[in-house]
């Protein structure tokens, strides 16, 4: 096991009617102005923004408002919330969505803390401990942003989608209620989950032996997000199967599932490049179509770790060749996103060979000159992995 630190402040209100104590839990914490962060107009439809910013009203807190964060938050609406908090003396931002919306909450909270604009944060990767805290009301589980430390926005003028990750963002609150998730389309329910798996799959696939106590709990999460996929998307409204989800969604993705090794992040980084070559294509339809690709790619570093993964997860017998068994682990991790509903090929994006050079240079910009953990990736190697995928 590789030494580590772990650094995990949130407080987790779970259950119906979550969302119902955010006044009372941000007063106790001293909170006087909070900027009220959210995305499209569905959150204000359904009814949960006048329930949020009532519940701040009853506990005597000023609150403001902004919405419009789009999927594949873009820095453009964040520098507005950045001079909006500042003009305003907000000392709390609460995201009010999903991964998106906490993103940019967290960009926007580092942001209001700090001279300069907040992009040259996000390319410098230099450190930041200032930062306005953050609470959430989470409405989409997929990103797992709220409980970590990591934010990823978009640069539409640059054509540039990076992250920057930090202990000091993570979320000091998160409101959490499934009934919230009954209402989300099937096809963002999917999305989400493929996300979820995909944070397991980076954290499960490096250069690293095995850490028993680490492993098993990334193969359990696996094997849950396999078990309840189904049912979400044929009984929406099953409230177990949409708790399971939304509290494995953010155990996929706070930390825990990888500590001690030293985790991946290869297929993220080629995923970036998709979105931000069209902020259209959805994370998860984009790492459902990456993924598979890149274990084909990677698999002969540790046939045996693709293979254990696919009798763990999958349930496949051992045939005594440990090649053949990754690969049939391969075909069942893109049968099972396919399941979802879920792409397989970059063409089913939009995405053709004509467009592969185009994202090798801000590949290049992100990641520089070689990326990843179980196989160190060169800028040739993403150009044959985006391929494989077409």
């Amino acid at each position: 096991m590789e030494n580590f630190d772990f650094v995990s402040p949130t407080e987790f209100v779970f259950g119906r009617g979550a969302e119902e104590q955010v006044g009372q839990k941000l007063a106790e914490r001293g909170a006087r102005r909070v900027l009220v962060h959210f995305g499209g107009e569905s959150a204000r439809e359904s009814g949960l923004i006048d329930r949020v910013c009532a519940s701040l009203d009853a506990a005597g807190i000023e609150h403001l408002e902004l919405g419009g964060v789009r999927p594949n938050p873009e820095i453009g609406l964040i520098r507005q919330a950045v001079a909006l908090c500042k003009e305003a003396g907000v000392d709390w931002v609460l995201a009010v969505g999903g991964g998106s919306v906490i993103d940019s909450a967290k960009a926007v909270a580092n942001g209001a803390c700090i001279d300069g604009d907040v992009w040259e944060l996000f390319e410098t990767k230099r450190s930041n401990p200032d930062v306005l805290p953050i609470a959430v009301v989470l409405t989409i589980p997929a990103a797992g942003s709220e409980a970590s430390k990591n934010a990823v926005v978009s640069n539409d003028e640059l054509g540039r989608k990076t992250g920057y990750g930090s202990d000091a963002q993570r979320p000091r609150l998160a409101f959490m209620n499934p009934e919230l998730t009954f209402t989300l389309p099937p096809f963002q329910t999917a999305a989400g989950l493929t996300d979820m798996f995909a944070h397991l799959l980076e954290r499960f696939f490096d250069d690293y032996g095995a850490v028993p106590v680490t492993d098993n709990l990334n193969l359990s999460l696996m094997r849950t997000i396999r078990a309840e996929a189904p049912r979400v998307l044929v009984e929406p409204d099953d409230y177990d199967a949409r708790a399971n989800i939304m509290w494995a969604g953010m155990l996929c993705h706070q930390g825990l599932a990888g500590l001690g090794r030293h985790e991946d992040w290869a297929t993220h980084a080629l995923e970036h490049e998709l979105s931000a070559l069209d902020p259209s294509i959805t994370h998860g339809a984009g790492l459902a179509v990456m993924f598979p690709a890149w274990m084909e790619y990677v698999c002969e570093q540790n046939p045996a770790r693709f293979a254990h993964y696919g009798r763990e997860v999958f349930g496949l017998a051992p045939t005594g060749d440990a090649r053949a068994d990754a690969l049939s682990a391969i075909d069942e991790t893109r049968a099972f996103f396919a399941s979802l509903g879920m792409p397989t090929t970059l063409a089913e994006l939009g995405v053709g060979e004509d467009d592969i050079p185009r994202m090798l240079p801000t590949l290049r910009a992100n990641k520089g000159e070689a990326f990843g953990s179980m196989r160190r990736l060169t800028l040739e190697d993403a150009a044959a992995i985006y391929r494989l995928a077409l």
